[in-house]
């Protein structure tokens, strides 16, 4: 069984991140058609599609994901919100130009609006040097090569083999209190340099920065997942679109805990700069299996 196609493409410069929610009693006939036609290929761009849980159960009701279920909202003892927004059906567009992407979006838009309703809508970008909004660079510490293929799929054998379990979370920034911060200040939220790149290391990292409460081990095993995400923003509302792959759910699960304290009381100190907004988890299935799915 084989990956959706694009999840490997990189580097994907520009990207639309579409949620949706099915409208009520529309017909499963509908909306299989509606799908066929949302991801009809086109050249120089990708369009993948992953599930929720409730809609999974709809259109799939022969087989599920393991692990698969919704996002549920959490929050740690200091505050910080991660809200639950479980939405049925994710689009993510991407490819190398505007002008590539946004046939794409259209022909998503047009085929969804007659059974679901838009929930989310992001225009994301890469820079050159993978920079995002703070400054920092972004996916260091993504798998390289064929391990990005072990971190983001499920392995032969098992439930949904070539698939993906999907997480997605709008985070708006914080972005004038985080530059009020010095360089060195910055550096110790992030856990790495900010002009270098370069990841601390020893006592010098920080156990409440980012890569500290990110990069974890769960009984020996790395909690590695494939992230694709980018920076999103216009005047008035930025930030990062998180979009993340993984063989297992448990992987995001453990990480979001992780973040939130939840063993130790040690809070992501990013998360004092950074709101997260939106919270979903999807299943997106092999080619084959999506294949399968909308042609039934």
């Amino acid at each position: 069984m084989t990956p959706q196609h694009g999840l490997f493409e990189e580097p994907g410069n520009r990207a639309q991140y579409l949620e949706y929610t099915l409208k009520q009693g529309v017909a499963l006939d509908d909306i299989k058609c509606a799908l066929r036609r949302a991801t009809s290929r086109l050249p120089n761009v990708f369009i993948s599609i992953a599930f929720g849980s409730n809609c999974w159960n709809s259109l799939q009701p022969l087989w599920r994901p393991t692990q698969l279920s919704d996002f549920v909202e959490q929050a740690s003892a200091k505050g910080h919100l991660m809200p639950a927004t479980q939405q049925d059906i994710f689009f993510w567009v991407h490819g190398e130009t505007s002008s590539d992407v946004m046939p794409a979006v259209i022909q998503v838009s047009q085929a969804m609006a007659v059974i679901a309703d838009l929930t989310l809508d992001l225009n994301g970008y890469k820079a050159p040097d993978a920079r995002i909004i703070t400054g920092f660079v972004d996916g260091t510490g993504n798998p390289k090569g064929d391990k990005r293929h072990t971190a983001a799929v499920v392995p032969d054998g098992q439930i949904g083999a070539g698939g993906s379990y999907v997480l997605g979370q709008k985070w708006t920034h914080k972005l004038p209190e985080f530059l009020t911060l010095s360089v060195p200040a910055q550096e110790q939220v992030m856990g790495r340099t900010k002009e270098t790149n370069i990841e601390m290391e020893g006592a010098a990292m920080p156990p409440n920065s980012h890569v500290a409460r990110t990069d974890i081990d769960v009984n020996d095993t790395p909690m590695k997942m494939y992230r694709r995400g980018t920076p999103y923003g216009n005047a008035g509302d930025y930030g990062l679109y998180f979009l993340a792959f993984a063989c297992e759910q448990t992987r995001f699960e453990h990480v979001i805990d992780s973040m939130l304290g939840k063993d130790d009381g040690v809070t992501d100190a990013m998360m004092d700069y950074s709101d997260a907004k939106t919270g979903s988890y999807w299943f997106m299935p092999s080619q084959e299996d999506l294949d399968a799915l909308l042609m039934a």
